[in-house]
């Protein structure tokens, strides 16, 4: 088999198995969070890392939101579990600046919360591994989309950069943003986000103490996430509340 169509073959193989990836990360943060000493970071530096932390996460958040807040039903920016779907491509608004924004949301979310475990080779590290899992399923992608639209699509990526945005070539989206899009398709990333911070919060908080500690601020936050997100799949599945003509 050519090199190139044992990447897109293992890319796609990958996109399939992507939702796998925090089960992963929360196994390896175990002996981390366990093994880690950041006692030389002092109350100050931890509150620092903390809030760096937070605010990485949550501009992950927002890249993916302004992404699907503002994405057409039927482009290329809407892939699906089973494979690659696009009837057209998605080459306005933030897809004008960068050719994978979810998959820079993803980086952004996930980034946080390792660099909550206070180990910053274990950001490196992650930070390799999902340049290296990534890699493949947008080498995949940008397969599909070059078959499926051709020059329009070579034309697009050789001004648009993959992964690290450049807002020389910006133009506006033609498609308005949408809170119900957002609210619709973003509840659970958002859950298994404070779902991090809350494991690390705990699992620290056990290495140090022996025991649990239930009443954390990061306990508290996650019970307000798993009841919003009870909430909005109730609305998505049982009402015509989030349904919008020509959205995903």
């Amino acid at each position: 088999m050519a090199l190139i169509h044992s990447f897109e073959k293992s890319g796609n193989w990958l996109f399939k198995h992507r939702g796998e990836i925090p089960v992963v990360l929360f196994l390896l943060a175990v002996p981390v969070v366990y093994f880690t000493s950041y006692s030389w970071l002092g109350n100050q530096g931890r509150l620092m890392v903390n809030i760096a932390a937070i605010a990485i996460s949550f501009a992950g958040f927002l890249i993916r939101a302004i992404s699907i807040g503002t994405t057409p039903k039927g482009t290329s920016g809407r892939n699906t579990k089973q494979g690659q779907v696009a009837e057209s491509l998605n080459n306005d608004g933030i897809y004008s600046t960068v050719r994978h924004p979810l998959y820079l949301g993803n980086y952004l979310m996930w980034t946080g919360i390792v660099l909550f475990t206070y180990n910053f080779w274990f950001v490196g590290l992650v930070s390799l591994a999902f340049w290296l899992y990534y890699e493949r399923i947008m080498f995949a992608e940008e397969r599909f989309l070059e078959r499926k639209f051709g020059q329009d699509y070579l034309d697009w990526s050789l001004q648009t950069p993959a992964f690290i945005p450049s807002f020389k070539n910006y133009h506006q989206n033609t498609m308005p943003f949408s809170m119900k899009s957002v609210l619709r398709r973003e509840y659970s990333g958002v859950l298994a986000t404070v779902l991090g911070f809350a494991f690390i919060d705990m699992l620290r908080i056990f290495f140090e103490t022996g025991q649990f500690e239930w009443q954390r601020t990061s306990v508290y936050v996650l019970a307000c996430a798993i009841v919003v997100t009870l909430i909005l799949r109730s609305i998505k599945h049982y009402t015509k509340l989030f349904h919008e003509a020509g959205r995903s």
